[in-house]
């Protein structure tokens, strides 16, 4: 059995603690035992699970595991504090907002001998399922993801790592991609903000990714994916699977400590990662006209 902590108890850190409390019945997510939450607001418990301080969570002997569920900006340094205290971490998306900083979180998780995994649900979905089955062996000759939503919150970070999500979605879909271009539009007094990044694939065809915050936008991806005979305009339809996506997370997280993932699969994730977050830091050095520097991993410079 693995002793687990969730720290933050907002939305996500709350899905947490229910799917931890109830688990897949069967599932590699029964070896996990809740043991309690960490909070900046001062609340006794949550859905009956005692509050616990980060002291107690890094100095308990029982607690092997530990949920973040943080604001994005505070994701690096709970990761790493964890990690050094020897404790498997889980981590919303994104697990930093740099790439050179998660390549060495996943350093010291490898020193520490811990699972270090980021939560990407997005691929879990039926959407993005029926969505990948569709583009499955299609030529693509230019595409483009626009995603609107309501307004971010500064901790967030740059729209390019809250928004990663999309990205890794193009990724998956596409394969490695190089950033050509990119631009930020902002209005600050209404709150908001529009970036625009130009990708290409290995074999250089353009897919235009778009981001688009601001109040009362609704939550939606619109796509358009042109290919050889066809194009595709809308995510396919798709019937929701038994299991939540949270609750699929855990029980692949959870497969991950008994070890049943295969270390192929780890390694291709964890590249797919920090492909992702050295496209979204390139992105953001385009749209703030600074330089990218150096590229982690030996990976070319655009």
């Amino acid at each position: 059995m693995f002793g687990a902590a969730v720290l933050g108890v907002g939305t996500a850190g709350r899905v947490r603690i229910r799917d931890m409390l109830a688990p897949l019945q069967g599932s590699p997510a029964e070896r996990l035992t809740l043991k309690g939450f960490v909070s900046r607001r001062r609340l006794e418990s949550e859905q009956g699970v005692c509050q616990l301080s980060e002291e107690e969570v890094v100095k308990r002997d029982d607690i092997h595991v530990v949920f973040i569920c943080t604001e994005n900006a505070s994701h690096q340094d709970y990761v790493r504090k964890f990690l050094q205290a020897g404790k498997h971490v889980c981590v919303e998306y994104p697990i930093t907002l740099t790439s050179h900083a998660a390549a060495h979180l996943w350093d010291l998780a490898e020193d520490k001998g811990v699972v270090l995994h980021e939560e990407h649900i997005e691929l879990m979905s039926a959407d993005f399922q029926a969505l990948q089955k569709e583009v499955q062996g299609k030529i693509l000759l230019e595409g483009s993801l626009h995603f609107t939503g309501g307004a971010l919150k500064a901790s967030s970070g740059f729209m390019a790592f809250s928004g990663i999500a999309r990205l890794t979605w193009l990724v998956q879909l596409f394969g490695q991609l190089s950033v050509a271009a990119a631009t930020m539009e902002e209005e600050p007094v209404r709150n908001y903000s529009k970036m625009t990044a130009t990708l290409h694939t290995v074999d250089n065809k353009v897919l235009t990714w778009t981001e688009e915050r601001g109040p009362g936008l609704p939550r939606a991806k619109k796509i358009h994916f042109d290919f050889e005979g066809g194009s595709l305009t809308q995510i396919p339809p798709s019937a929701k699977g038994a299991a939540g996506l949270f609750m699929q997370d855990l029980v692949y997280f959870s497969s991950k400590l008994t070890g049943q993932v295969s270390p192929g699969e780890v390694h291709a994730e964890k590249s797919r990662i920090l492909h992702c977050l050295v496209l979204a830091e390139r992105i953001q050095h385009l749209c703030q006209g600074s330089s990218p520097g150096p590229t982690p991993h030996g990976e070319p410079s655009n």
